[in-house]
């Protein structure tokens, strides 16, 4: 079956001693708005008829999901459903001014989410410290264990020659280590030994696991499900999109924003594209604080 929303794929690739690793994040969007504003029928006819509140309804302009949700928001506050509103041919405007305004209260209504790998353990400490507006649920590497283990090789390093070959060695010495440190923990405990305070068998896995944890280097594949409302997009897309951004999750969230544009296009139209001497692109505007 087809993705119906955007996906940007990330292809796996092996060390010749079999330890997969990835070049690049894979995005999928998940999740969007879904608005249906015929639920709100009962709320409009509970209003005088002259005031044609009814008519909000029959606007013949289509307007993407985030935009008209966001837009009903700002309306609600005004009460401004009658015909001498701002119809939906006009929701650039009604937007842009809500934007220019620094308004960005409504823009927390509409909310997207994707699920995101291919990035490393370094991006998701960056990406976590953006907490308003925002929700994960990152891969614990205390839960999971060392068979679903990948990698990811930064940019600067699929450039080099010498960088790329230090890369698929150090990630096989880590594969390799993790699984020794594992092996012996479970043979320890199995003699006896009691290295490990646990007697269920589940219990014993997580804390082996935890223990050998510690040997992944932050070039370790941390897939996330990352939840925004497009007002945090906007504030995060402004500082991890920027060209004083690290290289990784500038990438990351110039693929994101170009989601953004075709899913909420009105809401993200002031951002402009600029491209930078180091070949990677970068994102600005004008209103970064809304």
């Amino acid at each position: 079956m087809d993705a119906k929303n955007p996906v940007f794929e990330s292809q796996t690739f092996y060390t010749t001693k079999g330890t997969p690793y990835l070049k690049k994040p894979g995005i999928a969007l998940i999740a969007k708005p879904s608005v249906d504003l015929y639920s709100i029928k009962c709320f409009l006819e509970g209003f005088p008829k002259e005031y044609e509140f009814g008519k909000y309804l029959h606007d013949p302009v289509h307007l993407p999901p985030a935009e008209k949700l966001c837009k009903l928001a700002g309306q609600t506050c005004y009460m401004s459903f009658s015909p001498g509103r701002t119809w939906n041919r006009e929701a650039q405007k009604y937007i842009d001014n809500i934007i220019i305004s620094g308004h960005g209260s409504v823009l927390e209504h509409s909310n997207f989410s994707f699920l995101i790998w291919g990035i490393s353990r370094s991006i998701t400490h960056e990406l976590v410290r953006h907490r308003a507006g925002c929700a994960y649920s990152q891969v614990s590497q205390r839960y999971v264990s060392g068979k679903v283990l990948r990698f990811v090789e930064r940019p600067e390093y699929q450039k080099d020659r010498k960088l790329h070959q230090l890369f698929e060695a150090r990630i096989d010495r880590a594969y390799r280590e993790y699984k020794e440190m594992s092996d012996y923990l479970y043979s320890a405990q199995e003699k006896g030994y009691k290295i490990l305070s646990a007697e269920m068998k589940t219990d014993l896995r997580k804390k082996v696991q935890q223990v050998a944890r510690s040997l992944l280097p932050n070039e370790t594949e941390a897939p996330i499900v990352f939840t925004a409302n497009t007002r945090a997009l906007r504030h995060i897309i402004n500082m991890r999109a920027s060209e004083h951004a690290e290289v990784e999750i500038r990438r990351l969230f110039f693929e994101i924003y170009k989601i953004m544009r075709k899913e909420a296009p009105i809401i993200f139209k002031d951002f402009v594209v600029v491209h930078l001497p180091d070949g990677t692109n970068c994102v600005k505007t004008k209103y970064p604080k809304v």
